[in-house]
């Protein structure tokens, strides 16, 4: 969708008012411990620019230690202590600071969504990893959700931009996130700080650095966070969408010599959280989505009555089943709920692991090795139909949504230079070992039966519709019978259908006993990434990775709903008359094919291999010393996989439990190709930076819920017309995802203590037209269809962030005052990622505050602050409600309302 106007006025606005920004790292050019760690070979610009007393914001994209004005990287880097200012804790937040990046989360917090440049994966399918990979302190976190919780203190983050296939590895198409924790350090000291917000936030952070000797220093965080939810359960009279957890990190620092360093990393949180919640979409959400009854939801909506009006015919079924009316009246951003009575959303995490990270100089050689073991288990019980009444749910327990891995990687890497200083060069090798195991118990509720009827009769003819009759017919079943006339509604196939219809009606509180996926994967690389000095202005750097992934999936299932194999007997004999079939088609979709006792202890199993060449070339010249040119080429890559949902193995009207088609569960892996030119510029009181970009996607992963199901495609497109069923020859196939756009950055620092920075993202991130599926030239899903020319979901065109920061002297003493304020502006988006219309979200500002006074006599600090200042309802992603979809009715995540607080700190 295009932008309009008002948005181009909208950003002229913000950029006046606050000089629109990135949040470089701007405050200092102190070399930490964990930079001490990292430390390769730093550039000769970059030690011209400390010898001149100039802001060294050092950074390792290039897995070497860089002042950032001479890395020929889109890479935005956060300083520890901007984060502080900004009160940033959690990598959601970083939305606020970085305008290419935007972080969402859905249905589970374990498969949170991150966005770069408009691309990224959709969706809380544990079977597709994300595009933008999450690394904590060198290691990779398999699933970007893992690292929704609290971080504790950190030393910087980077987020690099555009495909990181060389050093990054697989599944960074669309960059990556490196956050770096604060170290120990060889100085006594600690902090504390206790925080008290609105919904009865509860917050206490402390740690403390400890030398233990001369060559070996500890440290111990810890982070306790307790909030309300921001949704209320009418029904049930709880809260949902809650904080509940905490954080405890424990660091042992080893420097026996200069030119030796080991650091130990062990950590553990834990999540206690009922997640997450949604609304009904209303009007007041998209003026646009106005349905009239039968209406094509693949038609845009010109008028008519609201979506969850009683003009749509599936919500006076609601309404006859038990649903409270307000929740289809009030608005979107009402967050009162109502829930299926007994049913919850209550749900446990835990994420724990090791680290051990060894750096050995041999003299101008240095050896980098990173050992990493981490395991995570989720699992999250949920209302999944979002309604009051009791249609799907998963029961709470170890088996409701679970997830969990366990992962074992080692990273070894060699830098140095060669050749007086002509190249630096680059070689390393990765290995991975991860074993992911899914639980689900996703059931039909104790009414689903009636309420699936119901769907047949609607679509046979709604007067027959009879709510409050256990098979939504009642009485009604005459009509069908030919009791009044003597002739059944479907010919001889009457007697069959009707039976289905009774059978249907006894699907209550049935479905999934325990489904059990363990899928294993081994993943090797080699790689080489060189620097070559051609002058002294002018640099090649070249590198290339070698990827090879093996995946393996063994599944078993549970299942006790034993009427959709009666359904399906009685099917099988109908007879081919269009309405038999309509009558016939439904009972067996209403049966959502896989939730039957067919697959009571069925096994199946599959293997993937794939292995890819992934790389970089840059040429970067310096015309000065604060100035930087550079033009590159990069190819990413993300690994296929299988997608771990068991009712894409089969029709659902023709299943044939004993021989499952597997083949239908594997997506191939997503390749990208990257083309980007840029400009830096940067001296002590001014930095900007511009660069230009265009990435185009083959095979790419789009993961989609279509009301039933998560639909799991791979999307391409077509060099030449589609044939007449929208299949494309193989040797025609071409990328089918294309982002493009401008990138602008800057920042000020016109005084002593005020800087003001700003960056503008422009990216045009589209389907090309004449879609089709894999590489192979299949046709697209026709639940797809509105995708040919459109816009991805979540990618806004035009994304705009800005900071001030002001902390002032105050008096001689060496207290300080703190203003500090961001805001990020978007422009429309659709939220729906099959862009169905009435998922649309208008553009809108979010702006953030902190003012306070810190160093109060040296120790102390206090500080207010506010989130979301105007509370401003938006919404992360809207869908199909399940089951209720079909009639054109949505639900909606919202993003948070308005927090806000008070912080008081104290250090040592």
């Amino acid at each position: 969708m295009k932008t309009s106007l008002r948005y181009s006025c909208a950003l002229s606005a913000l950029v006046v008012a606050f000089s629109v920004a990135p949040a470089m790292a701007q405050d200092t050019g102190d070399t930490t411990a964990a930079q001490q760690q990292a430390d390769a070979t730093t550039t000769a610009t970059g030690d011209d620019l400390a010898a001149n007393d100039q802001t060294v914001i050092i950074v390792t994209a290039q897995g070497r230690r860089q002042a950032l004005a001479d890395v020929p990287v889109s890479v935005n880097a956060v300083s520890g202590d901007l984060l502080e200012k900004s009160g940033v804790s959690d990598i959601r937040e970083l939305n606020q600071v970085a305008p290419s990046l935007l972080f969402s989360s859905t249905g589970n917090e374990a498969n949170g969504s991150a966005r770069i440049r408009g691309v990224g994966t959709v969706g809380d399918n544990p079977g597709l990893e994300s595009s933008v990979p999450v690394f904590i302190d060198g290691v990779y976190r398999s699933r970007s959700g893992t690292a929704l919780s609290e971080l504790g203190p950190i030393d910087r983050i980077e987020i690099l931009r555009g495909p990181q296939g060389t050093l990054g590895g697989r599944n960074s198409t669309a960059g990556l996130i490196s956050i770096y924790t604060a170290p120990p350090e060889f100085t006594l000291s600690g902090y504390g700080a206790f925080t008290y917000g609105n919904y009865d936030m509860v917050k206490g952070e402390a740690g403390i650095n400890l030398p233990l000797s001369q060559t070996i220093a500890a440290r111990v965080d810890g982070v306790y966070l307790k909030r309300d939810g921001f949704y209320h359960d009418v029904v049930n009279d709880t809260d949902v969408n809650n904080k509940d957890r905490f954080l405890v990190r424990g660091q042992l620092l080893f420097e026996p010599t200069p030119d030796i360093s080991f650091r130990l990393i062990g950590d553990y949180s834990e999540k206690s959280e009922a997640c997450c919640a949604a609304t009904f979409v209303q009007p007041s959400f998209a003026p646009l989505a106005r349905v009239s009854p039968g209406l094509d939801p693949f038609t845009r909506p010109t008028g008519g009555p609201a979506l969850t009006s009683t003009s749509n015919p599936i919500i006076p079924i609601l309404l006859g089943m038990g649903q409270d009316p307000r929740a289809l009246t009030q608005s979107t951003f009402n967050r009162d709920i109502y829930v299926s009575p007994g049913r919850s959303y209550e749900g446990k995490t835990k994420d724990y692991g090791v680290s051990g990270e060894l750096n050995w100089k041999f003299g101008n050689t240095k050896l980098t090795s990173i050992t990493a073991y981490r395991e995570y288990s989720n699992n999250q019980a949920s209302d999944t139909d979002y309604t009051q009444i009791d249609i799907l749910y998963r029961a709470p327990g170890p088996d409701a949504g679970a997830r969990e891995f366990q992962t074992f990687s080692q990273e070894v890497r060699l830098n140095g230079s060669a050749f007086d200083n002509k190249l630096d060069w680059l070689i390393g090798g990765y290995f991975a070992h991860e074993k992911l195991q899914v639980r689900d118990n996703l059931r039909f509720g104790s009414q689903y039966g009636t309420f699936a009827n119901c769907r047949i009769a609607l679509a046979i003819n709604p007067l027959l519709a009879n709510p409050s009759a256990d098979n939504c017919f009642g009485a009604n079943i005459a009509a069908l019978t030919g009791a009044n006339n003597g002739a059944g509604a479907f010919g001889p196939a009457t007697p069959l259908i009707v039976a289905g219809i009774n059978n249907l009606a006894q699907i209550k509180d049935l479905g999934s006993t325990r489904d059990l996926y363990n899928q294993t994967s081994d993943n090797f690389a080699i790689f080489t990434h060189n620097i070559i000095h051609l002058t002294d202005k002018l640099d090649l750097t070249l590198g290339l990775r070698y990827t090879n992934e093996t995946k393996k999936l063994n599944a078993t299932f549970g299942n006790d709903n034993v009427y959709c194999p009666a359904n399906r007997q009685l099917l099988s004999s109908l007879l081919t008359t269009p309405l038999a079939g309509l009558a016939g088609g439904l009972i067996g979709l209403s049966c959502q094919g896989n939730s039957t006792a067919e697959l009571n202890g069925k096994s199946i199993s599959d293997e993937r291999k794939e292995d890819e060449l992934t790389g970089t070339a840059i040429l970067s010249y310096k015309p000065s010393r604060e100035s930087l040119l550079y033009a590159s080429y990069s190819r990413g890559y993300k690994a296929g996989g299988f997608n771990l949902d068991r009712s894409a193995l089969s029709n659902p009207v023709a299943l044939d439990a004993n021989n499952l088609n597997v083949a239908n569960l594997q997506f191939g892996a997503e390749k990208v190709n990257a083309y980007e030119i840029g400009f830096k510029y940067s001296e002590r009181k001014f930095t900007f930076s511009i660069d230009a970009f265009r990435q185009e996607f083959s095979n790419f992963q789009l993961n989609t819920f279509n009301g039933s199901v998560f639909l799991v495609q791979n999307i391409n497109s077509c060099g030449t017309d589609l044939s007449a069923t929208g299949t494309c020859s193989p040797d025609d196939v071409k990328p089918g995802v294309i982002s493009e756009g401008v990138e602008v950055e800057g920042s000020v620092s016109p005084v002593k203590d005020f800087t003001v920075t700003m960056a503008v993202t422009y990216a045009n991130t589209h389907y090309k037209n004449k879609l089709i599926g894999n590489d192979t030239g299949a046709a697209l899903d026709p639940a797809l269809r509105l995708l040919p020319g459109d816009n991805l979901s979540n990618a806004p065109e035009i994304t705009a962030t800005s900071s001030v920061s002001w902390t002032p002297e105050l008096g001689s003493s060496g207290m300080r005052g703190l203003v500090f304020f961001d805001a990020r502006m978007v422009s429309d988006y659709n939220t729906g990622s099959d862009l169905l219309y009435g998922k649309e979200q208008d553009g809108f500002v979010v702006v953030n505050g902190r003012i306070g006074v810190t160093n109060i006599g040296g120790h102390f600090s206090i500080e207010g602050w506010v989130r979301n200042l105007f509370d401003k309802q938006y919404t992360q992603v809207a869908f199909n409600t399940p089951f209720v979809a079909p009639q054109q009715t949505y639900s909606a995540f919202l993003a948070e309302p308005r927090t806000y607080g008070v912080t008081v700190r104290g250090k040592f």
